[in-house]
């Protein structure tokens, strides 16, 4: 039975028995007037415990139930536990909502929680930068008012999101976007930036393309001097230009599978061990190949003495300067310049090749170290480029955390300079200083 109950029904009684016992001593009229005090008693007690309750009821205050006695204590004590216990319930949901939101902030995908709508409720900082909308400001906006795109729109009124649909926004990006039920009416709109990955996609395409093609054209000579050869009745002396015209196509194609090969190497590979990279010799060796390339017919000249050597990788820094040196003697006429120059000091090095060849046009030079990318074609294929040497240049350097900075200008030839951050050089020991010095 309840408490309050069972203490009315105590007192009642008790009242009872106190008015039997003044009536008999007293009289009759007595025992009445107790019976009424006792009673006006208990409703005043009961009603003064109400009002409390009530006065708490009307701007209930967490900590702030009142205190009873008697009866009503042990009434209000539940009360009090029931407060402290939906108290603990609503900070376990503050804290599970907290959690949520922390781990929708650190998603790398957009997350905007829609009701049925289609107004803003929430979203991440990631939805913000994807959709250009603000997470305050635009609470409650309609999406469709802060999107814009036409296929966004018709997806939206669409019945089935099963299939993501693909938005271009005015700051570049691509994003994937998708609208997940959840819940009796809201919707989750899920944004992803998959502009990297078209970049991606749109490269290996190319690339795909552009070694088709590279891979094409010496073939078709191959096969076309071999349906020759094979078919007509030549004298010795034109099967032999023509076997060296198909030797030259032979080295052609093999140069261009061995600079990609070299590129998936670079690309695949592990970083490379920090081997101490004697930076005299490699130079010594890169003034020999040039002046073997150029076969006299450039003016060669190497400036700067090592105070440092790099830690790296010999074989990948070698290609990588090897690159830029025979580069610049191909696109250099004869009687030009090629001059290539080290600097080093405690806060990096750089090594420069320098050349007085025909220079290069402005648009070009962002576009340089792509694959395949080529200025002039037909004076690539002349001077024995495969088109791949800057990418490896630029993915060789990368793998030594060093940049390539490019100068050039239109008829006054070129500046290719290599940056190689200070936490690559180690001081050349003190013999070797001697020796340099």
């Amino acid at each position: 039975m309840n408490p309050v109950y069972r203490s009315t029904l105590a007192a009642l009684a008790w009242s009872a028995a106190l008015a039997l016992l003044v009536g008999a001593v007293f009289g009759p009229a007595s025992g009445w007037a107790a019976l009424a005090a006792a009673l006006l008693t208990i409703v005043a007690y009961h009603v003064w415990h109400l009002a409390r309750l009530a006065r708490w009821a009307s701007n209930p205050v967490a900590g702030k139930l009142p205190e009873g006695s008697g009866a009503w204590d042990e009434v209000l004590a539940a009360l009090h536990r029931f407060e402290r216990a939906a108290a603990r319930r609503e900070e376990q949901l503050a804290n599970a909502l907290t959690r949520f939101r922390s781990a929708a902030q650190a998603l790398p995908d957009g997350v905007v929680i829609l009701d049925s709508a289609h107004r803003i409720e929430w979203c991440n900082y990631t939805a913000e930068l994807h959709l250009q909308i603000d997470g305050r400001a635009d609470l409650g906006q309609p999406i469709a008012n802060l999107v814009r795109d036409p296929q966004f729109i018709d997806y939206l009124a669409a019945e089935e999101h099963a299939q993501p649909v693909r938005v271009s926004r005015r700051s570049g990006l691509s994003l994937s976007l998708q609208l997940v039920q959840f819940g009796e009416a809201q919707k989750l709109l899920l944004s992803r930036d998959m502009t990297q990955s078209e970049r991606v996609e749109t490269m290996r395409r190319d690339f795909v393309a552009n070694v088709s093609h590279e891979l094409r054209t010496p073939l078709t000579v191959l096969v076309g001097f071999l349906e020759t050869v094979r078919e007509l009745k030549l004298d010795p002396h034109r099967v032999r230009d023509y076997l060296g015209m198909m030797g030259e196509q032979a080295t052609r194609m093999h140069r261009i599978i061995e600079d990609l090969l070299t590129l998936s190497v670079l690309e695949s590979a592990p970083p490379p061990a920090a081997e101490r990279v004697r930076i005299a010799g490699l130079l010594a060796r890169l003034r020999a190949d040039a002046e073997a390339l150029s076969a006299g017919r450039h003016e060669i000249s190497l400036e700067g003495s090592p105070r440092f050597d790099v830690l790296g990788s010999d074989t990948e820094l070698a290609s990588a300067f090897g690159n830029l040196v025979s580069n610049a003697i191909r696109y250099t006429p004869a009687g030009g310049k090629v001059r290539l120059v080290w600097r080093d000091g405690a806060e990096g090095a750089s090594f420069s090749v320098e050349d007085t060849g025909l220079g290069i046009a402005p648009e070009h030079v962002p576009r340089l170290t792509e694959r395949f990318y080529r200025v002039d074609r037909s004076r690539s294929r002349d001077t024995g480029g495969t088109g791949l040497g800057l990418a490896i240049v630029k993915h060789a350097l990368a793998r030594h955390q060093a940049t390539l900075e490019i100068e050039s200008k239109p008829g006054a030839g070129s500046r290719f300079t290599v940056r190689i951050p200070p936490q690559r050089m180690v001081p050349l020991e003190p013999a070797r200083q001697a020796e340099a010095g």
